[in-house]
């Protein structure tokens, strides 16, 4: 396997479909969150739309840069929802972060094993390989984030 058809499936296990490292995924973890549930503030950690807004955001920016267009994304808005307020909005966000995942996948796949060792926009930013294993790190300690809100707001008298 070819070393982009291996960061591919690493992507798609922790967004879509996957449970070898933490025994579940995104998909897994957000398809039985109400809206009211995504929204709920726990104490002043992000909310879990906050976090799924967040980790889209970062896919759809690296999204452009491999479909050859400029890095727009900035970390000071990496975390600028638009307020939620209804299960539509919710379901529409999760659509979203499906779609722009299984892009993300897909343009990996496409990719020359030769590019993941060249620059990625700026020589700051690394290479494409470090860029796209932070992505999956990034979105391996988002789930967890995820998992332990969703434990939280189910037994919200104990914390």
């Amino acid at each position: 396997m070819s070393s982009v058809s291996e960061l591919s499936k690493r992507f798609r296990e922790v967004m879509l479909d996957g449970l070898w490292i933490a025994n579940t995924n995104f998909k897994d973890q957000l398809s039985d969150v109400s809206w009211e549930q995504a929204v709920a503030k726990v104490g002043s950690l992000n909310t879990i739309a906050m976090l799924t807004f967040h980790i889209d955001y970062y896919i759809a920016g690296i999204i452009n840069v491999l479909e050859g267009g400029d890095l727009e994304i900035r970390d000071q808005f990496s975390f600028d929802l638009p307020p939620l307020e209804s299960q539509q909005q919710w379901k529409d966000l999760l659509n979203k972060l499906w779609t722009d995942s299984e892009k993300f996948a897909a343009l990996l796949e496409q990719m020359p094993d030769s590019q993941l060792d060249e620059v990625f926009v700026d020589e700051k930013y690394g290479t494409y390989r470090r860029n796209i294993d932070g992505m999956i790190e990034h979105s391996y300690y988002h789930l967890g984030q995820i998992t332990l809100l969703k434990k939280l707001l189910k037994s919200p008298s104990k914390y």
